[in-house]
């Protein structure tokens, strides 16, 4: 089973059991303009579903179009709504005023309930304030640790960042690395920033962050290589994000260099390089499990007034390292794209 690390300074919020779930994969890109109407996602029948009123719930990321990750959060999202009889009305997008905007467009659309990631808290808070004052329900999920009660938001799932960054840091200790670079895919983006500052603390080492653009991957794979050139002392290459990993592999092979890549978050291609060693490990936060209870725990608010962790702490759902001596386990799930 996978090890999961809970922050000492925070009071966790056990998960429950659920049933199980029939998922309904739903066709289509989200929007990646916030002045795109946001897309809906239809649910159809599902085996136990629920016979509550149709409810429509928004769930609105700051996705960067390309990072398979959000595809995982959606699946998640998507077999609680077929699950619950709920129209899943999903968008994104990375600039945070346009990420603002579609949650306007969920609020005039008069949904139900909404969903949001808190990646840059400060140009969401109008916002949700706004829902708030239009009567509807706000949980956040996968961003803003930090700011979710500050915006009063009802719930909030996710991982600790810090917690997880010195996680990170801690392994590489055991590994005996000593220089590392942490690449960060979207300056600003908190919940990266976190990560990073994590690993910084606990790791005894040397920790450099290098910023690239996350949208270009050429750009990723061309920085990274060139910041190994520079420096042949880097003994391990960090990543926020499992595409970023599977590049920064070519750009060790190209810079010639020796250093080993470790990363945060997964895929099918990223578990199949923990097998074949390319990758030495992931720390994994469950996105599916972050898009699931997100959606659940609107239409359980709803419908019988629950609320997870009664407003005053996060439902933590990572997070767990993946390595050699676990990765068949978690294989069979990220074949499925649920992991």
């Amino acid at each position: 089973m996978d090890r999961t690390l809970h922050p000492r300074s925070r009071r966790v919020v056990p998960l429950v059991a659920v049933a199980a779930v029939s998922m309904l994969l739903v066709a289509g890109c989200s929007s990646s303009s916030g002045g795109k109407k946001a897309e809906e996602s239809g649910t159809g029948t599902s085996a136990g579903k629920a016979d509550t009123p149709r409810m429509t719930i928004a769930m609105v990321t700051h996705a960067v179009p390309g990072d398979t990750f959000w595809d995982t959060i959606r699946k998640g999202a998507e077999a609680a709504a077929a699950k619950d009889n709920v129209k899943l009305v999903y968008s994104g997008d990375p600039n945070a005023a346009n990420q603002a905007n579609l949650v306007q467009n969920a609020i005039d659309q008069k949904v139900d309930g909404i969903a949001v990631t808190l990646a840059k808290p400060d140009a969401m808070k109008d916002v949700v304030a706004k829902a708030k004052q239009a009567g509807i329900p706000v949980v956040a999920f996968n961003g803003g640790l930090d700011d979710w009660q500050k915006q009063g938001i009802l719930s909030y799932f996710g991982q600790d960042e810090t917690v997880a960054g010195e996680a990170l840091g801690n392994k590489l200790n055991e590994l005996g690395a000593k220089r590392n670079i942490c690449v960060i895919q979207e300056q600003g983006h908190v919940a990266l920033e976190a990560r990073c500052a994590g690993v910084k603390k606990t790791f005894k080492g040397k920790t450099d962050n290098l910023y690239v653009t996350g949208a270009d991957m050429p750009s990723v794979k061309s920085t990274v290589t060139a910041k190994l050139k520079q420096d042949n002392s880097i003994d391990y290459v960090v990543t926020l994000g499992a595409p970023f990993a599977l590049t920064s592999v070519q750009s060790v092979a190209d810079a010639g260099s020796k250093a080993k890549v470790a990363t945060f978050d997964l895929n099918k291609d990223l578990v199949n390089a923990v097998k074949d060693g390319s990758i030495q490990f992931a720390v994994d936060q469950q996105p599916y499990l972050q898009g699931y209870l997100s959606v659940d725990s609107l239409w359980l608010y709803k419908t019988n007034g629950n609320f997870s962790g009664g407003g005053v702490a996060p439902v933590l759902t990572g997070p767990a390292f993946v390595d050699k001596s676990n990765v068949d386990t978690i294989a069979k799930f990220a074949a499925k794209g649920t992991r």
